[in-house]
């Protein structure tokens, strides 16, 4: 049987403070937090490694690395409201869940909204809730949003993400065009809204989230 615990610490120590990863609350988060439980069983083995895991079919968990550098560039507060958007088995919105008031996640797959439920449930994660639906529309009932993350790449950002920003909200997501991927922190102020790169990184683009004239940035 794998010692979980170990390899949690060594993913933290050669992954997420090599990063130059420093918020005490995530840092607390990943190295508690059972990643290999929010993910297929045949999968644990590689839970902690420095690469994806596919979650289900054609969804990838984003290395631990790019999950931790984009939440750490977040700047999640303890009293905010966070949309996870395409939240998969969970995994990021239960790190989420400890640094934020509340985590709301939107999953277009039933079987995954079911799988996360669990996962989020069974790891004391009970300020989240997961809802089925399009994440292409983000959930504007539950918001307006302090920050929205999103797991996993996408190749342009729809604009309805940034209506659901209050303002000073901000958006983290990997932009994906090609063989580039950015990952960006856009931050809203009034009606504008700002950018910013934080870091490389080319993660798998999630299904549905191809480039459409709908979308901007």
């Amino acid at each position: 049987m794998p010692d979980f615990s170990r390899e949690r610490d060594a993913m933290v120590d050669s992954q997420i403070h090599t990063a130059d990863v420093t918020d005490r609350r995530l840092l607390k988060a990943l190295r508690t937090l059972p990643r290999h439980k929010f993910m297929p069983k045949s999968k644990a083995a590689i839970a902690y490694a420095d690469c994806e895991v596919e979650a289900a079919a054609g969804r990838w968990m984003l290395r631990p690395r790019d999950l931790g550098l984009l939440i750490h560039a977040a700047h999640v507060q303890p009293d905010e409201l966070v949309l996870n958007i395409a939240s998969g088995r969970g995994y990021a919105a239960a790190v989420l869940s400890r640094m934020a008031e509340t985590v709301v996640c939107v999953e277009a797959d039933a079987t995954l909204v079911k799988k996360s439920s669990d996962a989020l449930a069974d790891a004391g994660c009970d300020n989240t809730a997961v809802l089925e639906g399009d994440p292409l529309k983000g959930a504007p009932g539950q918001g307006p949003y302090d920050v929205i993350f999103v797991e996993g790449a996408v190749e342009e950002t729809p604009r309805v993400w940034f209506d659901q920003l209050k303002d000073g909200g901000r958006l983290a997501v990997i932009v994906r065009r090609g063989s580039i991927g950015k990952a960006m922190i856009y931050t809203r102020s009034g009606d504008s809204i700002g950018q910013r790169v934080v870091f490389d990184s080319t993660p798998r683009i999630i299904p549905g989230f191809e480039k459409d004239a709908g979308f901007v940035f």
